[in-house]
């Protein structure tokens, strides 16, 4: 029995140990989808996103799908954009809203691997199947592990 509770404790502390080494980030991206994308678009745009962990190394698992709240994505024109950055108050410029409804993240092995991403030979193949999903642009994070 005292066996059984030092293996028992032992596996405890060790797998808390194991999950601390293992580092790595979130790459997460959001975006507007094109109205006219058909299921074929929708079909070949997730099986291909499916595929990336099989085709790059540097990505151990990918989640894409509907948002439950869309995101709401504001845009206003250059010159206020360097007036608000500035911290210019009271500027007077019209906006452009789009709403992102759909995302992908991509749990990647660390921060470099988001270079070797697009450097690697699936991604052009994959992006002409996300180009036919969404309008250009994203809005787009990357969450790194403490």
């Amino acid at each position: 029995m005292k066996f059984f509770l030092t293996a028992a404790a032992m596996m405890l502390l060790t797998s808390g140990l194991a999950m601390a080494e293992d580092k790595g980030m979130m790459h997460c991206f959001a975006f507007t989808v094109i109205p006219e994308a058909t299921a074929a678009d929708w079909k070949a745009f997730g099986e291909a996103t499916d595929q990336w962990p099989s085709k790059f190394k540097g990505i151990k698992s990918v989640w894409h799908g509907k948002l439950r709240s869309p995101l709401a994505q504001f845009t206003v024109s250059a010159e206020a954009r360097k007036k608000l950055a500035a911290g210019e108050k009271d500027v007077d410029t019209k906006a452009n809203r789009l709403m992102r409804q759909h995302g992908v993240c991509m749990l990647m092995t660390g921060p470099d691997a988001l270079k070797e991403y697009t450097a690697n030979a699936f991604h052009k193949e994959w992006m002409a199947k996300y180009e036919k999903v969404r309008v250009a642009g994203t809005t787009t994070y990357d969450i790194l592990t403490q």
